[in-house]
């Protein structure tokens, strides 16, 4: 129960009181070379982090709710959680806590100033179960670049936010791997975004799945390349240190070795295998010294343990009941082990990175490697998307669900005349069509349009079974001409995409973890399937 933090509780609260907006006391974290630093005073800072979300069910997705939705509840504006739990987080030795997904219309204030007064700094995830980069079917699309900005506009004011990750184990093994230049587009357009806000430097990196397929191919792709669409930091979500292991049998001396020229700053964005029996309850973290120790701290800076709520699959430090919340086997045992270690530091002013280059992009190869280094999909205009079908002839109804839009692509799309190339997405050539941003409704209509007008405007082209009509192409903006210009100048309409697509791991554990069903095919004119088609269409933001 609460018992001794109720003192340590009620100065956090009063604490919190004084703050009527953004939080701004503690100093921001920036980052230098493979490095942490605090800003003013350029001390290394090392995460020693717990994952706080409470809700996070198999693969990620939240608790199911009514229909095919899923809900989660925002970790940052509960209230009543924050005050009950950031005395404990402070009590554990915390100085981080990463969330997995925001609700960017919420009021955070409260939270955020409890967590300030406590010393913690805070890392989150910018999708939601919804609303995010599915492997299965990969988009960049405007409904994501909304709810992705929308969350950084929402937490740009705090100065105890450290930064986002665009992804969660999105290829998460070989099948998924053309998922990432989608991710990495996501990269490239949020970092634009907080640029051209004039926020304060806030970094978007990637959370990485350990599987030894992909995670040598996923490290390089994320941090070569032009320095705008790199990684700002990555977090590796790695569960080999089981039990009684030590650094070279958990294979930690081998991640150290691949990220020592590593050229932004890495850490384990999750850790605490529960396998080696007893579950949480037989955790004795002494894989903590390792990470903290002289051989990991030159390379790795700290980490995040999974996790603070004690739920189905037992990876809990503690157990949280309304408003009381009591402490759990290994909650001591992280306790201690986080507080015995002393990172060997370095200052910003002495600190001269040597590792200041990407690694180089990885090479296309049939057994290993399916996407090319460049270009990446377009950045998301939503202006663009709805001067587009401004211009059109043969439009889809709006009133079409996801199932039939999937149903309408793979039929569209098999035609003559390459109707999709305008939205077709292939990572393996790179080749993105300019309308592939769009939601799927508007691609829809792209297709449409395009067979339309290769038919000659024949009026039975133009009907799909009663999903499209003929329409007096709208007065379109003055503006819409050089919009359109510009976004097929970046991304030209390609040739045919050839017709309709047809370790010791966490188990069910993964913080927000999108997309499970297996993907089929490298070459894809549009996600077909009914979660990429719903996100496309536009998912209701929170």
């Amino acid at each position: 129960m609460m018992g001794k933090s109720s003192s340590l509780l009620s100065l956090l609260t009063a604490t919190a009181v004084l703050f009527t907006g953004a939080s701004a006391t503690l100093d921001p974290i920036v980052i230098k070379g493979a490095k942490f630093f605090y800003k003013t005073n350029g001390t290394q800072f090392f995460i020693k982090g717990v994952a706080y979300q409470s809700g996070v069910s198999n693969n990620g997705g939240g608790a199911t709710s009514s229909g095919s939705q899923t809900s989660f509840v925002d970790p940052l504006a509960n209230t009543a959680a924050c005050t009950r739990d950031v005395p404990k987080l402070k009590q554990l030795g915390a100085n981080t806590i990463r969330t997995y997904a925001l609700d960017p219309t919420a009021d955070h204030d409260t939270c955020m100033s409890l967590l300030d007064a406590a010393g913690i700094y805070v890392i989150s995830d910018l999708g939601e179960p919804n609303l995010s980069i599915d492997r299965t079917s990969p988009e960049w699309n405007t409904a994501l670049y909304a709810r992705y900005t929308a969350v950084v506009d929402s937490m740009s004011k705090y100065s105890n936010v450290i930064g986002f990750f665009a992804g969660n184990e999105v290829p998460n093994n070989l099948t998924y791997i053309d998922s990432t230049p989608f991710v990495k587009a996501a990269v490239r357009d949020t970092k634009a975004y907080i640029k051209s806000k004039g926020y304060r430097a806030m970094g978007v990196g990637y959370a990485a799945d350990d599987d030894a397929t992909v995670r040598a191919n996923v490290a390089a792709y994320f941090n070569c390349g032009d320095v705008a669409s790199q990684i700002d930091f990555w977090g590796y979500n790695i569960y080999e240190w089981c039990g009684a292991s030590n650094y070279q049998t958990s294979g930690y001396a081998d991640r150290t070795k691949e990220f020592t020229g590593y050229s932004v700053p890495a850490f384990f964005a999750e850790y605490g295998c529960n396998t080696q029996g007893g579950g949480a309850a037989g955790r004795k973290f002494s894989e903590v010294a390792a990470l903290y120790g002289s051989q990991m701290s030159p390379v790795f800076s700290g980490g995040i343990v999974y996790e603070y709520f004690e739920e189905a699959n037992d990876y809990g430090l503690v157990s949280a009941s309304g408003g009381s919340v009591s402490t759990l086997a290994d909650f001591g045992a992280w306790q201690t082990a986080i507080a015995a270690v002393s990172p060997s530091a370095v200052n910003a002013a002495s600190y001269s990175p040597t590792n200041t280059v990407g690694q180089a992009c990885p090479t296309i190869d049939a057994s290993t490697w399916a996407v090319a280094a460049s270009p990446l999909p377009p950045t998301p205009n939503e202006a663009a998307c709805s001067c587009m079908v401004s211009s059109l002839s043969c439009v889809a109804s709006a009133s079409l669900n996801g199932t039939v839009i999937g149903q309408l692509f793979g039929q569209v799309c098999g035609y003559p005349g390459s109707p999709c190339s305008g939205v077709s997405k292939n990572a393996t050539t790179g080749t993105y069509g300019p309308w592939s941003m769009c939601n799927a409704t508007e691609q829809l209509s792209n297709a449409f349009d395009t067979y339309y007008k290769g038919q000659k405007s024949s009026a039975n082209a133009c009907n799909f079974g009663g999903a499209a009509a003929v329409v007096k192409p709208a007065g379109a903006a003055s503006s819409c001409a050089s919009v359109i210009a510009q976004a097929t100048v970046s991304n030209p309409v390609s040739g045919s995409t050839g017709g309709a697509a047809s370790s010791s791991k966490k188990s069910d554990a993964s913080g927000m973890t999108y997309g499970a069903n297996p993907w089929v095919g490298q070459v894809f004119a549009v996600g077909f399937t009914v979660t990429a088609l719903l996100s496309g269409m536009g998912m209701i933001l929170l």
